[in-house]
């Protein structure tokens, strides 16, 4: 179901200021968040390994985290280093503790084996430091497989009928769109697509100066997908017939969207994302209105998606068909499946390889 060799967001570090612990259920593992004194990120499974009580439950005490059951304390490694009343530690006891790296006020998770965690593999996302672009980040809950919301993003042609007052603008997007390029990549997708001489959707027209709000314009969106639920969407508004499809900027707007689909369980998704653009400069009413847009989107977004998780939770047999636009998504669960089957695989061959053959009495010198 899950690929654990990977790096996940697990929080916005807003989540994490003055001194919050943050359960948070992350690929059905039960993980507890919290900021050290000395400001470094501290994930531990939020599960005492006494009486299984919550950690979240407990007490941070500098970088430690104290159980208040039973008073058992753990250090940022996850190391029990104190038992009320007993002298003698176990030097095993203590809880799982996950490589965690704060970037870019995100902060990623490896769910997998520590000794494969390299963050140099997390993904850049460079305006998301860049004082140019402004926007809110901000966090919403699905009651929805995580995979459910990848397809959604991957199909550029829903923005026709479950936004058209929103961020779509009209049906016609979905008639006289297509594709101009599709990218397959071994760790995801790239789609492009225009949308020619056409009026300005809703979401946009709401930011425009009012000289500008009936204007036409050439819109083109960008959408990469990385494995395993990371959504990077370019957005350009030109003037109509101004050239930007051959590189022309000039009166152009642009948006970044970048989107964290993290599994919760195999039902339900953490879903992180924020809406960025480079043009509002000291006016913070557009990262607002762009917000509130967004918002309004995802709910719309979010009706038929669990709508459709329970559907197909009530026949899990259900198969369903592709069409032309599903070809971005279909590559993407191709390729996950793949790279979960071979790490699976490799972890079967993985304990088969620790597994310390028994002797037989005779070869162990016991008489038979």
């Amino acid at each position: 179901m899950f690929l654990k060799n990977c790096w996940y967001v697990a929080a916005w570090d807003h989540e994490l200021i003055d001194g919050k612990m943050l359960p948070r259920t992350i690929l059905e593992e039960p993980v507890l968040l919290y900021k050290s004194e000395t400001g470094k990120i501290v994930a531990l499974e939020d599960r005492c390994c006494h009486r299984g009580v919550p950690l979240h439950l407990g007490r941070r005490e500098g970088d430690c985290v104290r159980c208040m059951y039973h008073g058992l304390k753990f250090d940022a490694t996850g190391k029990c280093i104190q038992i009320p009343g007993q002298e003698m530690i176990p030097p095993k006891l203590g809880v799982k503790s996950y490589p965690v790296v704060e970037k870019d006020h995100v902060v990623w998770i490896w769910m997998g084996d520590p000794a494969k965690a390299d963050p140099a593999d997390i993904i850049d996302f460079p305006f998301l430091r860049d004082p140019q672009w402004t926007g809110i980040p901000d966090y919403l809950h699905y009651d929805a497989n995580w995979l459910l919301i990848v397809d959604n993003l991957a199909d550029f042609a829903h923005l026709a009928f479950v936004h058209t007052n929103t961020l779509g603008g009209s049906e016609e997007y979905a008639y006289v769109t297509k594709p101009v390029a599709i990218e397959r990549m071994s760790n995801g997708f790239r789609v492009e697509r225009w949308h020619m001489d056409a009026a300005p959707p809703p979401f946009h027209r709401k930011v425009l100066p009012a000289e500008e709000k009936d204007r036409n314009v050439d819109r083109r969106n960008i959408g990469t997908m990385f494995i395993p639920g990371i959504f990077y969407l370019q957005t350009l508004f030109s003037p109509a017939g101004s050239g930007s499809e051959k590189g022309n900027r000039e009166g152009s707007r642009e948006y970044c969207n970048v989107q964290f689909m993290t599994p919760e369980t195999r039902r339900t998704t953490h879903f992180f994302w924020t809406y960025l653009n480079n043009f509002e400069g000291e006016d913070h009413n557009v990262s607002r209105s762009l917000h509130q847009s967004i918002i309004d989107g995802f709910m719309e977004d979010m009706h038929f998606i669990e709508a459709q998780q329970k559907v197909l939770d009530t026949d899990p047999d259900f198969k369903m068909l592709a069409v032309a636009a599903d070809a971005p998504l279909s590559h993407f669960r191709w390729t996950l499946g793949k790279l979960v089957a071979a790490e699976r695989a490799a972890e079967t061959t993985e304990k088969a390889s620790a597994v310390i053959p028994v002797k037989a009495p005779h070869q162990a010198g016991v008489n038979t």
